[in-house]
């Protein structure tokens, strides 16, 4: 039996001399280990009603929120697009663009319904709040998520396109028409279909230019839902099963949802905001004020960057605005009647017109058949009355100053008065001018102590003649 015990004790002896190195450091370590285990061991049911807690609470539902609340445009649908991504890259479970615009480019148009055809994360449009609008290209888009809602009060339709060339809409022959149109008609029944929506009376949007009201699209099987608020659309969307594009079924959970409101980009508010017909205007008055204050007070160089920026910018807007190309001559005009007015002496006859000009090309500069937007009256009156004041003004120090005398150099000597010191005659002669002996050349001889006037001056020598003093003497 020792033989068969000691070798299960001699390693236990052994571990308590060499490592241990003392029986109360062996203790110790058996109460740190009970110590160690206690502690992990209380810790578990602890960790226990957390989790319950958490399995409670169901997960939230990301929805993503964007806006269109303008004229759709390039600008719009990069933050369209953009936020349909982001909700994409976050596996958001829903993405809500509510809509109140009056149209726009189709371009823009077919990028955003480009997007949304193809988004993973399911889209719902809504004519939203009351009072607003899906008009024209707002009625594709709207028809093109896979849930369609309006508020009460809202109203869509009116597709039909229109052709815009220089900011007016312009007359095509019948066949182009048709072509235009069929090929609209033909885009929409591509997804509209697909959608499951009425197609015959959706394409009587853009053949017949045809508007609904909210009950009109829901009883026509245009749109799924008539709500009045989000929080009312999110309620009824909640468990709802819906078809996607591609005919796979997702069915909605929206318990809790959680919305993310998307703003625009610092660079996206910037260039939404040069595209404003009153922004656009007030830069293009700026550019050309700054570069004319350049052109006629060189060396400035103030006004000419500031100028040259501004112009740049607004040939910006001008690229995706519709620019009438009336207000531009209109404007081109008035500058030249400011000109003219600063020139001559018509006691403002000429800088009314050009006032009267300026305004009816400010007026006329952006307008659009889609929407109805322009420059306002209070932007155009408050940029051109300083915009003439300060163009004739600086006309008239330009004129003024090719009359005055230089103040500074040797050309300041011509005209002045000074004394002979020493005989002028061709080769020679010495004078006293401007507090300073110069040499002298004249065309004939003058004695000293005569009085001479400054003709001209060549380096450091005076051209001079002498002063009719028999004319100067005051009559009896």
């Amino acid at each position: 039996m020792v033989g068969g015990v000691t070798p299960a004790i001699m390693p236990v002896a052994m571990y308590r001399k060499t490592v241990c190195g003392s029986p109360k450091f062996f203790a110790l370590f058996l109460l740190a280990l009970a110590f160690t285990s206690t502690a992990v061991l209380s810790a578990k049911p602890q960790s226990q009603p957390s989790q319950q807690t958490a399995a409670a609470v169901p997960n939230p539902a990301g929805i993503v929120k964007l806006r269109i609340d303008s004229e759709i445009e390039p600008i719009l649908a990069d933050y369209i697009t953009n936020g349909i991504d982001r909700a994409a890259q976050e596996h958001a479970s829903l993405v809500l663009i509510t809509i109140d615009t009056p149209g726009g480019l189709d371009t823009s148009m077919r990028q955003i319904i480009a997007k949304i055809l193809a988004s993973p994360v399911p889209v719902v449009t809504f004519v939203s709040p009351t009072g607003s609008r899906a008009a024209s290209a707002g009625f594709f888009i709207l028809l093109s998520a896979d849930i369609a809602a309006m508020s009460p009060g809202t109203d869509t339709g009116a597709a039909s396109p229109v052709m815009i060339f220089a900011g007016s809409s312009v007359q095509i022959d019948e066949t182009m028409r048709h072509k235009i149109v069929n090929e609209a008609e033909a885009y929409l029944r591509s997804y509209v279909s697909q959608r499951g929506r009425n197609v015959d009376l959706a394409a009587t949007a853009v053949s017949d230019a045809k508007a609904f009201s909210e009950k009109e699209a829901l009883d026509g099987k245009l749109i799924d839902l008539i709500e009045p608020s989000q929080e009312a659309l999110l309620a009824a969307l909640n468990g709802r099963t819906i078809t996607r594009f591609d005919g796979s079924k997702t069915k909605l959970d929206l318990g809790a949802p959680v919305v993310t409101e998307v703003e625009m980009t610092a660079r996206e508010k910037f260039l939404s905001r040069i595209v404003q017909p009153d922004v656009f205007f007030i830069l293009l008055i700026v550019g050309v004020l700054g570069l004319y204050a350049e052109f006629t007070h060189p060396g400035l160089f103030a006004p000419g960057v500031i100028g040259g920026i501004a112009l740049l910018l607004a040939l910006y807007a001008m690229h995706l605005l519709p620019v009438n190309l009336t207000g531009l001559l209109m404007i081109l005009l008035a500058l030249a009647l400011f000109i003219l007015e600063a020139k001559f002496p018509t006691h403002g006859i000429l800088g009314v017109g050009g006032v009267a000009a300026m305004v009816l090309g400010a007026l006329m500069l952006v307008r659009s058949p889609l929407t109805g937007m322009g420059v306002s009256l209070g932007a155009s009156l408050g940029v051109t009355i300083p915009f003439a004041v300060i163009v004739i003004l600086l006309m008239r120090l330009v004129l003024r100053s090719r009359s005055w005398k230089p103040a500074t150099g040797n050309e300041e000597l011509i005209g002045e008065v000074g004394e002979v010191r020493e005989q002028v005659s061709a080769q020679n002669g010495m004078v006293f001018v401007h507090g300073e002996l110069w040499r002298a050349h004249a065309a004939g001889a003058i004695p000293a102590g005569a009085r001479i006037r400054v003709r001209s001056v060549d380096g450091l020598t005076l051209h001079v003649e002498p002063v009719d003093t028999v004319a100067r003497r005051p009559v009896a």
